[in-house]
């Protein structure tokens, strides 16, 4: 049963066996019991190696030869490119692939040396001779090309399995760079031409830049572009650079000089774009910077910076910083150069004593000039706004005190009544501007004193233009130097204040007297540590002022008991009513003026020493008054001998013929106008406060660092102090506080020469 049962099985397959001329054996099992059966393919090998023709070999390669050669002749190739490269791949898969390979080399570079031949010919210019070498080179590429996609399964399979063996390609290259370029002359001869074009197109020519592009592109792929070409091209840009910017230096002014070298620097750059390898960008642009720019950077900054500053040249300052970014060296060298001018030309504002009517305008002009050309020509650079700081710290310090004064008194300009040049908005600005400026200033403290005296007499008098602007000052300066900077100047406007409250108190206490006066008296209480000192001066006041004064004054001692009042006629001023025969008008005057005009009520003509006896007034302060009024614009007096100074033999009348378009008029007071004396004993309070500062820093750091040689000591007092110390005065107060400090210690210290 089992037998029958394999032969069953046997019984029901058939095979199908059919043979390919190839070799190959399909074979196809059908299962005659069972549909869908899977099929089985088997490959057998030849069992035999098919064998080449006899001369195959030989023949083949003869008419490779001849496609080979008629690719290199450009004339056309009898057979079929299909056909020749089946025959390249017979050959490789017979083993044939080294004798193949070294056939075809021999027979290309049989080819190349060849071609040097029409290289020799010594009628040829230069440019004829770059024409012919780039026909060469690109005939010999195209034709490598060919070569290569005939051969191409030699050089897929034999070339790539050899790692030591060139490329067809890479061999093409190595052939003509080896019989061709290497060649002394020939390379000579392309190099020259090569300089020779970009030479002419520097000096303005037009060339045929795709040439050149070629050829460099040539000495690229042949690998020989550096030595051969790089280094004499940039021997030779050196050169032309450097004579070039010796001779343009002395030919052209700066600007015009900045923008030769900004416009051959776009030419580099447009040539390395077009025609030379990226390779050279670095070290070209380098020997165009270091020759046009390095070598004449502090010549550049002499002969020109200070004239571009000048005449504010945006453009070119801006190009001048763009190019001398580019140098090693170029803006530290500009920085130091801007720092100088900054202070030659500030330090020509301060110092110049004729300038000091304009200087504090000048200095806004030129800081706004400065920071102009910091943002807009130097790209906000911190080490340039840095450096503007310090150049302006350093000269309007130059001078010590002068500056802090004008400042002072510009500020005065903008803040008091009439000054009609800004809006709200624009004052806010030049605030602004001024506190920039007086960041600056050591001696802040003489700033304070004439600030404030300048401030008391806007208050005083009524003269300041907005309460809010002189707020709005306030509050900058308590911002910039502290609260007790301004202690005394917040000070000053409270006692305003509470003086307006003070008024309407008083005037509701006269209106309950029994004897109401006909004068309307307005008076200001001022704390004597907040305003500025006052000369008193005592001077005769008419009877019903006197009897007004102690009115007050019992008033506001009955209101404040232990307080004094001291009376400052110097300060005060007045609203009288005249009579001319033009008819009635008021007269705005200060209290002396007040004094002279009402003596004219008891009499026609008066003298300068009657005026004096009966007023009080000392006699600069009277000659000033009196001139006022009598050799002014408003003469409301006449003056006999006629003259714009008074004398002292001079007598004076009233003007009954004194005509005016304005019902009020507003004589000026000539005794509230700063004098020279007043200057300098602001000053001198300045120094006295100093030298206050000055002894309690001193015992501060001694009693804190206990011993501490002269120079130290110096040193540490100076940052401290916000203002220039005297070292004589110095040397004296240490002896006086080593011996303090003697007494307070019980140790022994050093000679006070040189411990303290």
């Amino acid at each position: 049963m089992a037998e029958d049962t394999r032969q069953d099985k046997r019984a029901s397959f058939s095979a199908i066996t059919e043979h390919n001329t190839n070799g190959m054996a399909r074979t196809s099992a059908v299962a005659s019991g069972k549909t869908g059966a899977s099929k089985k393919l088997v490959i057998k090998n030849f069992k035999d190696r098919p064998k080449l023709a006899e001369n195959y070999t030989e023949d083949t390669w003869l008419k490779l030869r001849d496609a080979v050669g008629a690719i290199q002749n450009s004339t056309s190739i009898k057979y079929n490119l299909e056909e020749l490269y089946q025959a390249v791949e017979n050959l490789c898969s017979y083993k044939v692939s080294p004798t193949l390979y070294k056939q075809l080399r021999q027979v290309c570079e049989d080819h190349v040396q060849a071609q040097i031949l029409q290289f020799r010919e010594e009628s040829l210019d230069n440019l004829s001779f770059l024409k012919r070498m780039n026909r060469c080179w690109q005939d010999h590429c195209r034709q490598t090309i060919m070569i290569r996609s005939i051969f191409l399964f030699l050089d897929r399979t034999y070339v790539l399995q050899n790692s030591l063996l060139p490329s067809i390609w890479d061999t093409g290259l190595e052939l003509f760079r080896t019989h061709i370029v290497s060649n002394s002359a020939v390379q000579k001869r392309t190099v020259d031409g090569i300089l020779e074009q970009i030479e002419l197109e520097r000096n303005g020519e037009t060339i045929d830049r795709s040439l050149l592009r070629s050829l460099l592109g040539m000495l690229s792929d042949l690998q020989v572009y550096k030595d051969s070409f790089e280094e004499r091209f940039l021997i030779e840009t050196n050169r032309l650079y450097a004579a070039e910017g010796q001779r343009l230096m002395q030919e052209r002014d700066v600007p015009e000089y900045l923008h030769h070298v900004a416009r051959r620097l776009e030419e580099e750059n447009d040539r390395i774009v077009s025609y030379l390898d990226q390779s050279t960008q670095k070290p070209l642009i380098s020997c165009v910077e270091k020759q046009l720019l390095g070598e004449h950077m502090t010549a550049i900054l002499q002969k020109g910076l200070g004239t571009l500053l000048d005449e504010n040249r945006v453009t070119e300052l801006a190009l001048l910083y763009q190019l001398f970014n580019k140098v090693k060296g170029g803006l530290p060298t500009l920085l130091q150069f801007w720092r100088d001018y900054i202070k030659s030309f500030g330090g020509e504002i301060v110092c110049t004593p004729e300038k000091d009517k304009d200087m504090v305008q000048e200095l806004l002009d030129f800081k706004d000039k400065m920071d102009n050309v910091a943002q807009s020509c130097f790209t906000r650079n911190e080490g340039f706004i840095n450096a503007m700081k310090e150049a302006f710290e350093t000269f309007i310090n130059k001078r010590p005190n002068k500056p802090a004064e004008l400042i002072a008194k510009y500020v005065d300009s903008k803040l008091r009544a009439g000054n009609k040049e800004a809006t709200e908005e624009e004052l806010e600005r030049i605030l602004d501007k001024i506190m920039i400026i007086f960041r600056f200033i050591h001696g802040k403290d003489v700033f304070e004193a004439f600030y404030k005296k300048d401030l008391a007499k806007r208050l005083l008098v009524g003269k300041s233009a907005s309460v809010d602007a002189e707020k709005s000052m306030l509050s900058k300066l308590k911002h910039e130097c502290g609260a007790a900077f301004t202690s005394k100047l917040e000070g000053m406007f409270k006692d305003m204040e509470l003086s307006k409250d003070i008024m309407i108190q008083f005037k509701q206490y006269m209106q309950n007297q029994s004897e109401p006066s006909n004068i309307e008296l307005t008076v200001n209480i001022l704390t004597m540590g907040y305003w500025p000192s006052y000369t008193p001066m005592e001077v005769h006041l008419p009877p019903e002022m006197v009897k007004l004064q102690e009115v007050f004054k019992l008033f506001y001692l009955g209101k404040h008991s232990g307080r004094k009042l001291q009376w400052q006629p110097t300060l005060g001023h007045a609203v009288l009513k005249a009579e001319f025969k033009e008819g009635k008008k008021e007269l705005q005057v200060s209290l002396f003026q007040t004094l002279v005009l009402l003596m004219f009520t008891e009499g026609e003509e008066f003298s300068i020493e009657e005026i004096r006896t009966a007023t009080g007034i000392e006699e600069g302060e009277l000659k000033r008054t009196l001139q006022s009024l009598a050799c002014g614009k408003a003469r409301v007096l006449n003056k006999n001998p006629r003259g714009k100074d008074v004398e002292d033999g001079d007598r004076f009348n009233f003007n009954n013929d004194f005509k005016h378009k304005l019902f009020r008029i507003k004589i000026n007071q000539i005794q509230m106008k700063e004098t020279v004396e007043e200057q300098v004993s602001t000053t001198e309070r300045v120094f006295q406060d100093r030298q206050y500062q000055i002894d309690a820093a001193v015992v501060r750091i001694m009693k804190m660092r206990k011993t501490l040689s002269h120079n130290l000591l110096v040193s540490e007092l100076y940052n401290q102090l916000k203002f220039p110390v005297k070292v004589t005065y110095l040397y004296l107060l240490f002896i006086l506080v080593q011996i303090f400090l003697l007494a307070y210690t019980h140790t022994q210290s050093s000679s006070a020469s040189d411990v303290f």
